[in-house]
């Protein structure tokens, strides 16, 4: 990706607008995700439930605190496992919209292992971290199958080329609960047996 490519997701995403990236898993559906016209927009482009919260991506840990609290656990897990195909679930901070949660108190964070995702999440803020697909459909490992619709709507559309597939492990350290298996939920799940 170009400098130009970033600077105009980077700006869309400032706007409220939508993009279509590249993660180390598949395509995903950006948005400013403490913009809640924005996150709005994502259910609705993705017709997904309004109580399925989304996740947020953030370029590294330090900045993910701005918007999170951890616990020293949680902390030591991130340690571990981030950058990586993981959505860790965790305290949110006040300026985290309860739309992207559908009104919980957590929110799930990910640090993709990819470096354009990073620097996408990067610039305004944190953004949404949500396969670019209509719900109930399957997740694009390229910009072809990302649903002609979703990329309409999209003000940019990142082609990164092929991603790898798969999905990222959701889990919630403090409760030790892998609420769906992903890359790596073998590793994930020796880690909160060991740490027990």
């Amino acid at each position: 990706m170009s400098d130009t490519e970033l600077t105009q997701a980077h700006e869309a995403i400032a706007s409220g607008d939508l993009i279509v990236y590249p993660t180390e898993t598949v395509y995903g559906l950006g948005a400013d995700a403490l913009d809640p016209d924005a996150v709005e927009q994502v259910f609705s482009i993705k017709g997904r439930d309004r109580s399925k919260p989304l996740s947020m991506a953030v370029p590294d840990l330090e900045t993910g605190r701005e918007y999170v609290s951890l616990t020293e656990r949680e902390a030591a897990f991130a340690e571990q496992f981030l950058p990586g195909p993981i959505t860790l679930v965790v305290e949110r901070r006040s300026m985290v919209p309860n739309v992207l949660t559908a009104g919980r108190e957590r929110v799930g964070l990910r640090i993709p292992d990819h470096e354009l995702s990073r620097s996408l999440a990067d610039g305004p803020g944190p953004i949404t971290a949500t396969s670019a697909n209509v719900s109930g459909t399957g997740s694009a490992h390229r910009v072809s199958e990302v649903d002609q619709s979703i990329r309409d709507d999209a003000a940019v559309v990142i082609d990164g080329g092929e991603t790898p597939g798969g999905g990222s492990t959701v889990v919630d350290v403090s409760e030790r609960i892998v609420h769906r298996r992903g890359a790596n939920a073998d590793s994930v799940e020796r880690w909160l047996a060991d740490e027990a």
